[in-house]
């Protein structure tokens, strides 16, 4: 048995399907298929259940899972360990992020971490499914409002919140609402993400929490077409304040009700910690905390 054997079935064990873990691999489906059938004649067990909607493990195969995590997070820790930390960073990272906040600031944030570490390899995922955390195949996601529970460590990248914006086209043409209760006669385009009630809109605080029930013509999964309607009329969309403020500031798009107070939605750095965090994990964690709240203000 290989270490290369163990972080195979480490990516395959952490998707979803054998597809997935092709893609996270950068092998063809049938390599995949035929290591996955290699491993498990080698050690006479099943390990997964095999379909064509989803990988599922088998008790062999979690029980096989759950230990060589054990095994490759010493095996990290004891290189980590031997290096000398004024060497260069070495290795993998893979990062998770949303599509919108990947592509406008985590790929180039990437790319400068890149540009100083040559010997380090980084990939990013983007996807606007939800953050699974009990299928941790990244090293470091990216996550936009309060981060879901699991054993994840997070560590907060930079402020943000959700504010409710219209087209002044839009506005022209229906008004403008005063107060929480008019929403639910506006035309509201939806943004479907993550497993909540996406159709429940939340005001207020902690202390004063306050939420109205929305409904519209337009929803989506994907951040940028429900901002492209907004723009063009559509109606009312609730975003990040990250997203929306250069549209805000140039008119495009007007913040409604202002006086009412939004709850957060800070962005975090999530990643494993079971004792030992990676130099490679740490040192990339600073780079975006050091330098996202930054590229956010300025992207106004």
């Amino acid at each position: 048995m290989s270490i290369d054997d163990l972080r195979f079935f480490q990516v395959v064990a952490a998707s979803e399907t054998l597809t997935a873990a092709s893609r996270q691999l950068g092998w063809s489906l049938p390599a995949v298929s035929k290591r996955l059938s290699t491993l498990e004649s080698r050690l006479h067990v099943r390990l997964v259940q095999r379909s064509t909607r989803q990988l599922v493990l088998t008790s062999e195969g979690a029980l096989y899972a759950g230990g060589l995590d054990s095994i490759l997070d010493q095996l990290h820790a004891l290189e980590d360990q031997v290096t000398d930390h004024s060497a260069a960073l070495r290795g993998a990272l893979v990062v998770q992020a949303t599509p919108g906040l990947g592509r406008a600031h985590v790929a180039p944030l990437l790319a400068e971490f890149a540009a100083s570490h040559p010997q380090l390899h980084l990939q990013l995922q983007t996807s606007a499914l939800p953050l699974r955390p009990h299928r941790t195949n990244f090293d470091v996601a990216v996550h936009v409002g309060n981060p879901p529970d699991s054993s994840l460590r997070m560590r907060r990248l930079a402020r943000n919140r959700r504010v409710p914006c219209a087209a002044p086209s839009y506005l022209d043409r229906c008004g403008a609402p005063t107060d929480l209760e008019d929403l639910a006669q506006h035309d509201c385009i939806v943004l479907r993400e993550n497993e909540g009630d996406y159709a429940l809109w939340r005001f207020g605080d902690a202390g004063d929490p306050r939420h109205v029930r929305v409904r519209g013509l337009l929803s989506s999964n994907d951040g940028d077409i429900v901002t492209g309607w907004a723009l063009e009329g559509h109606g009312v969309i609730m975003r990040s304040e990250w997203h929306v403020r250069p549209l805000i500031e140039r008119g495009e798009l007007v913040r409604v009700l202002p006086h009412i107070t939004t709850p957060a939605a800070d962005i975090y750095a999530l990643f494993e910690d079971d004792g030992h965090v990676p130099r490679r994990v740490a040192k990339l964690i600073d780079h975006l905390a050091v330098r996202l709240p930054g590229r956010l203000e300025g992207s106004a």
